[in-house]
């Protein structure tokens, strides 16, 4: 992927977009942040202490204290409000990130075993180690209940603190904790369910396990609609409460089970025949079948984080934290709250457990050859990372709420986990602070510049050799992706004639598309004829057949001579062409397929043609003249 990180990119600004439309423009600006989600949730813990602590506490608990009840004829279910946030907002919240565990399981970061080892060991080390020194200081009895309290990590509040105190670029080390962090809350819902729920209750069991069974069902059916799937979630989440288990293992159940799959080349193209069709016609039935055939190229599981992630991130959460962070600090609770093991077990388990265990476990799994840490990512950003992961909020104060029915316990814990996410966010500033003085470590992400110029002898280069704007791709002949931009790259030509030089760089990706490297081949034999880019257009319009024969007739096409074709195909020198590439790319930090490169700087976010257009005339500086784009071309214009 896309590591997931692109898709985050272009699909968050969208969903959050479609909820906070009616605030003002700076003010979303800065919630569509990590650090405004980060702080939206910090408001919220705020304000929570500040009424329990006001002359008004008594409307605090009288409020989540409310009885809400929701029946349907004879049924029903009723609880007080804390326990609807609890139970039934936190189960859509645990929903989301089943979703995006679904996800990264199937298409994203965790497809690869090299890649998600490092984490599940760093994950393993930052759930026992502080586990066992919570045990070790808290006293026994109901206390040591609570060790559950500092195996979780609270994402938003991470990513927030790591956008603030951590590297100025920190894509790999981002990428490395949020795939953390998944398997984190994987545990940390196992843990709720299996020690912290109550009396289970066979008959609803049975019904919960029947329902699990279903999105599955409905998956093999090739069902797209995302009303099924909801519906079936709402059951499962229905019969686990009745179960007596905690409606999180609902939510997180129910969102493992929702599909995800990378988006089908066919189905793509079908949507774009309908927009094209209602383009030219727009007619009802023409703009309803293009707007079904949009959803068909996108999976349930997008479709649905795109909707609800929005909702938990600024609703759900800041809503959880109001109801369970106001602790009443007066009459001398804060001071017993500080002399008590149980507050110092949790700030021991967060503050000094994570790092340790996250830290020591990741690097020396890769030190044992277990896998490898995050390209750019030195050891000592790693334990800064891992110190941001003992921020457990969240999910910390869930389990606390669950672990401890002593209200006194339960307030040390909340102390506890306020103060050790404090602790912690300063202990990162403080390891990343030394990072940057002691060892020049002021980034933790891939490299961004060109790594191997522009060869005018060497690439495969359209436009003039000497033009002032380069445009340098990495592609797949294979990849869906890549197809679609080759038209972007023929609008940018079109647009910006001799002034742009467009250069295309292989980076056959054979782990899922294995025809890519004998189709570079291919084309790198081409180009020995000087027919590169014949055989570049019909390599992308045939990605579906791509096997020898069917490229030995592209070449006959183009004329070209098919016995030299063929013996250059497999020369060791061309297939050494194609790894010098590849070999450019992994230096370059292109890690899939396309990955542009705009005046030697790697792109990143969308890469349409009016972004990477307007990308190009900013790397040619103020003040550039450049002629004029042809108006008869498809969004031709006046660069500048």
């Amino acid at each position: 992927m896309r590591w997931r990180k692109k898709r985050e990119d272009s699909q968050t600004r969208v969903k959050r977009q479609a909820l906070l439309a009616q605030l003002s423009g700076p003010v979303r600006q800065f919630l569509a942040t990590e650090v405004g989600s980060a702080g939206l949730l910090l408001a919220a813990v705020v304000v929570a202490m500040a009424w329990a602590n006001s002359p008004w506490s008594e409307h605090y608990e009288s409020l989540w204290a409310t009885e809400v009840s929701l029946t349907f004829g004879g049924a029903g279910l009723s609880m007080d409000l804390a326990h609807w946030v609890s139970d039934g907002l936190m189960a859509l919240f645990f929903f989301v990130i089943g979703m995006e565990v679904r996800y990264e399981l199937s298409v994203g970061e965790l497809t690869s075993r090299r890649r998600v080892a490092i984490p599940i060991v760093g994950a393993v080390g930052g759930m026992v180690v502080p586990a066992l020194l919570y045990l070790l200081v808290a006293p026994g009895g109901e206390a040591a209940n609570g060790w559950g309290i500092v195996i979780g990590t609270d994402t938003a509040f991470m990513l927030g603190a790591l956008a603030v105190v951590g590297p100025r670029f920190a894509t790999q080390l981002r990428v490395f904790l949020l795939a953390l962090t998944v398997i984190d809350d994987i545990v940390a819902v196992t843990v709720i369910g299996a020690v912290y729920s109550g009396d289970v209750h066979l008959g609803p069991l049975v019904v919960m396990l029947g329902l699990c069974a279903v999105p599955v069902l409905l998956n093999r059916l090739d069902v797209w609609r995302s009303a099924p799937y909801v519906l079936v979630v709402v059951a499962l989440w229905v019969a686990t409460v009745e179960a007596g288990l905690h409606a999180s293992i609902a939510g997180m159940l129910g969102g493992l089970l929702i599909p995800a799959h990378p988006r089908a080349r066919e189905a793509v193209e079908r949507a774009a025949r309908h927009f094209r069709a209602f383009r030219q016609s727009p007619m009802a039935d023409l703009g309803m079948s293009a707007r079904l055939g949009l959803q068909r190229a996108v999976s349930v599981n997008e479709r649905l984080q795109t909707v609800l992630h929005p909702w938990t991130s600024y609703v759900v959460v800041p809503v959880f934290a109001l109801a369970n962070a106001g602790v009443d600090l007066r009459g001398g609770v804060l001071g017993d709250a500080l002399a008590s093991p149980v507050t110092w077990a949790v700030i021991v388990g967060l503050v000094v457990g994570k790092p340790v265990g996250v830290g020591l476990s990741a690097v020396l799994g890769a030190r044992f050859g277990l896998g490898s840490l995050p390209r750019g990512v030195s050891a000592e950003q790693v334990f800064g990372g891992a110190a941001l992961s003992g921020i457990g909020f969240t999910v910390s104060l869930l389990i606390a709420r669950l672990a401890f029915s002593d209200q006194a316990l339960r307030d040390e814990a909340i102390v506890g986990v306020l103060l050790g996410a404090l602790l912690a966010t300063v202990l990162g500033w403080v390891v990343f602070r030394a990072a940057m003085v002691l060892r020049g470590q002021t980034e933790a992400d891939l490299p961004r510049i060109l790594d191997r110029p522009v060869d005018p002898e060497y690439d495969h280069i359209k436009g003039p050799r000497d033009a002032p704007l380069t445009l340098v791709e990495y592609a797949d002949f294979e990849c869906p992706f890549c197809a679609r931009s080759t038209g972007v790259a023929a609008e940018l030509c079109a647009r910006f004639g001799d002034d742009l030089r467009y250069v295309f760089r292989h980076l056959p990706l054979p782990d899922v598309h294995p025809h890519a490297e004998f189709a570079s081949r291919a084309a790198v034999a081409a180009d020995a004829q000087g027919r590169f880019w014949e055989m570049h257009d019909l390599l992308f319009e045939h990605q579906g057949e791509l096997e020898y024969e069917d490229v030995a007739g592209y070449a006959a096409d183009i004329g070209l001579d098919i016995e030299k074709f063929l013996r250059d195909v497999d020369e060791e020198s061309t297939a050494a062409r194609v790894r010098a590439d590849v070999a450019s790319a992994e230096a370059s930090g292109a890690s899939g397929t396309p990955t542009f490169f705009i005046g030697g700087r790697r792109h990143t976010g969308a890469y349409d043609a009016e972004t990477l257009a307007r990308e190009l005339q900013r790397s040619a500086g103020p003040g550039a003249q450049l002629s004029t784009a042809r108006e008869d071309q498809p969004g031709g214009s006046t660069p500048g």
